[in-house]
């Protein structure tokens, strides 16, 4: 049986899409590298910032060196999150019915925990959450299981039990490596991609979403 959701937060929680990207876009320009795809920005999706430098640059890049340019890129997207953020529409209402119903609620994110914080706290979200698993809590980013895992462990459910929401064909890999199920969210995949990478079926958001749809017995 479904006992418990965990959510991705860029992408699921937070419509940040568009900070990312233009952060993403800052970065690059500043670096005076000129990339002939213009999506380039999706080759960071649901991957830690140190992870995504290299793929996007598409060459070897030292440690201290990815440290160097993900740190930027946060700069970068700190300062656009200024201008502030909205929720993924019909999340609030979702996360709330699921609370009604004491199924247990973790976020597994890729983003730091100083980024959690001021995005689920500018949006009163921390508070709706039993658990928080974010970058400094695990050594391996998605699609490494260890986020969902280290999720499910602090709601004291077993992997089998969780189903994941999640934007990201990283994020969805790591959640049915977990052994988890994946609902796709098409912020930044279509259907197709998300079901590619195993998610069994893809929303638009949640929008009268309800949890008898997804808790399967």
């Amino acid at each position: 049986m479904t006992r418990a959701c965990i959510f991705d937060m860029d992408g699921v929680l937070i419509d940040s899409g568009a900070h990312h990207r233009h952060a993403w876009q800052a970065l690059v320009k500043e670096l005076g590298v000129e990339l002939r795809d213009p999506e380039f920005w999706r080759l960071s999706i649901g991957r830690r910032a140190e992870d995504a430098v290299p793929l996007i640059l598409g060459r070897a890049v030292s440690p201290s060196e990815a440290r160097q340019l993900a740190q930027r890129k946060r700069e970068l997207y700190a300062e656009l999150s200024r201008q502030g953020t909205e929720t993924v529409e019909g999340v609030v209402d979702f996360i709330d019915e699921l609370a009604q119903l004491g199924v247990p609620r973790a976020v597994g994110t890729s983003a730091t925990r100083p980024d959690v914080d001021a995005l689920l706290g500018e949006l009163r979200l921390l508070e709706r959450f039993d658990a928080i698993v974010t970058a400094e809590d695990v050594t391996r980013g998605k699609p490494d299981p260890q986020v969902y895992l280290e999720a499910a462990r602090r709601l004291a459910v077993a992997p089998a039990d969780c189903v994941v929401f999640e934007d990201a064909i990283s994020g969805v890999q790591a959640a049915r490596t977990a052994g988890m199920r994946a609902i796709g969210v098409t912020t930044a995949h279509t259907r197709g991609e998300l079901a590619a990478a195993g998610a069994e079926a893809a929303i638009d958001d949640f929008r009268g979403a309800r949890w008898s749809t997804f808790a399967r017995r």
